[in-house]
């Protein structure tokens, strides 16, 4: 059976390599990530995105 679910690759943990791994992404540095998670109320990978896109 793979590791891992579809359900965690659709989220964004507080991990230092998944907060870095999407701050690379977006080219923006990961407090940015820690942010948008924060005031987006959701660790959802969409929504941090659609978030710091805005």
């Amino acid at each position: 059976m793979p590791r891992g679910s579809k359900v965690e690759r659709n989220s964004v943990s507080n991990q230092p390599h998944e907060m870095n791994y999407e701050a690379d992404k977006m080219n923006v540095k990961p407090s940015a990530v820690k942010e948008a998670k924060k005031s987006g109320g959701s660790n959802q990978r969409k929504d941090i995105e659609k978030k710091m896109k805005s």
